[in-house]
């Protein structure tokens, strides 16, 4: 019990010691609006993730959590680490130049690091929630999400407090939403994103060096992706900007999207074939082989729930839709490893209670 209550204290004292610094350095109100001007892209960019992770959805309070450690230790741990590295860099190379080490060098080694630092633990110590590239990029997005959030309103509250809403398309806070809100929204989660596939792809291998070495090389890959893009930014002008934007920041993003059209449409295909055995098994109902193998299906399924019997029925379907989805996933795995077997039987009781659970609430009984 002390441990949640130590972290989540924790993580409140970052967010809190973050924004206390942002005021200070910015203003109240220039806070407040890179709060409203940094909603409309998180949103956008939390909504995209939720999306990708419909299949087998991930633990909302640990996409929370993520999210959380992004916006809040992340952000804190990057803001004291890019400082440092920026005033030793002035003590050692002049004036001036302490910001360029840090955009170039400090801040993609150490935001990497810290926004991978909830998927590394939950690869560690949760290894059956990040068990695939997509769930990999999902924590991955998460985490940076937050991060980006928090970035977001100090620079969106600084072009404010500098410039105010701009008397033109290249300045103030307009130019800031239009560069980070519009044509980069999805920057930081294309870079972390590099380091959940590794992590993700990773959790399928057997060699213990593999599952160091993979995600390490991805790491890096994904700080070389973050360093050019800061180097285009810090030290090239427009032009060198826009070569680096199109020429391979967009391929980047068109191929983590395909990667993850592929990865989804693999989820469909591996449930698809799963069901038939689990109908047989007596564990679904062979009614429901159809309902599980589409996400349409899977939805118009929830909203008639809903529907006729109320919010508790819809939740209580979506919980057994998503735990018939783990055990076809680990069903597979389950007669290679003691310890995947171990869960796959907890998720055989969970399908049981869950879907139990849905068909007392949708009778009526569940009502009251």
């Amino acid at each position: 019990m002390l441990l949640p209550v130590v972290g989540l204290t924790g993580v409140a004292l970052c967010g809190l010691l973050v924004f206390g610094l942002a005021t200070v350095r910015v203003g109240v109100l220039a806070v407040v609006i890179g709060v409203i001007a940094a909603v409309v892209p998180v949103a956008l960019v939390v909504a995209t993730f939720l999306w990708i992770d419909r299949w087998e959805p991930e633990p909302a309070k640990l996409l929370l959590l993520t999210f959380l450690w992004g916006a809040c230790v992340a952000t804190l741990m990057a803001l004291l680490i890019n400082d440092t590295a920026a005033a030793v860099g002035d003590l050692l190379l002049g004036s001036g130049n302490g910001g360029k080490v840090s955009a170039i060098v400090s801040a993609p080694l150490a935001e990497e690091a810290v926004k991978a630092v909830p998927l590394v633990l939950i690869f560690w110590r949760r290894r059956h929630e990040l068990d695939g590239i997509v769930d990999g990029i999902v924590y991955a997005g998460f985490s940076a999400a937050g991060f980006a959030f928090t970035e977001n309103i100090y620079y969106f509250g600084r072009a404010f407090a500098e410039q105010g809403f701009g008397d033109d398309m290249s300045s103030g806070v307009v130019a800031a939403f239009i560069l980070r809100g519009v044509l980069s929204p999805f920057a930081h989660p294309l870079f972390t994103a590099i380091t959940g596939i590794g992590l993700g792809y990773a959790a399928r291998l057997r060699e213990r060096s593999l599952k160091i070495a993979v995600p390490l090389a991805a790491y890096l890959g994904a700080v070389c992706l973050h360093a050019l893009w800061n180097a285009a930014a810090t030290l090239g002008g427009a032009s060198t900007f826009l070569n680096v934007y199109f020429l391979i920041m967009v391929p980047m993003f068109v191929a983590v999207v395909l990667l993850v059209l592929w990865q989804r449409r693999r989820e469909q295909r591996v449930i698809a074939a799963a069901l038939p055995g689990l109908a047989a098994a007596g564990l679904i109902a062979r009614s429901e082989v159809d309902l599980l193998a589409d996400l349409s299906a899977r939805r118009r399924w929830r909203r008639q729930a809903r529907r006729e019997s109320g919010r508790r029925a819809a939740r209580a379907v979506g919980e057994y839709q998503a735990s018939v989805s783990e055990v076809a996933f680990l069903r597979r795995k389950a007669a290679r490893s003691g310890e995947v077997r171990a869960h796959y039987e907890e998720l055989l009781d969970v399908v049981r209670a869950s879907r139990a659970e849905a068909v007392r609430l949708a009778s009526g009984r569940g009502q009251g």
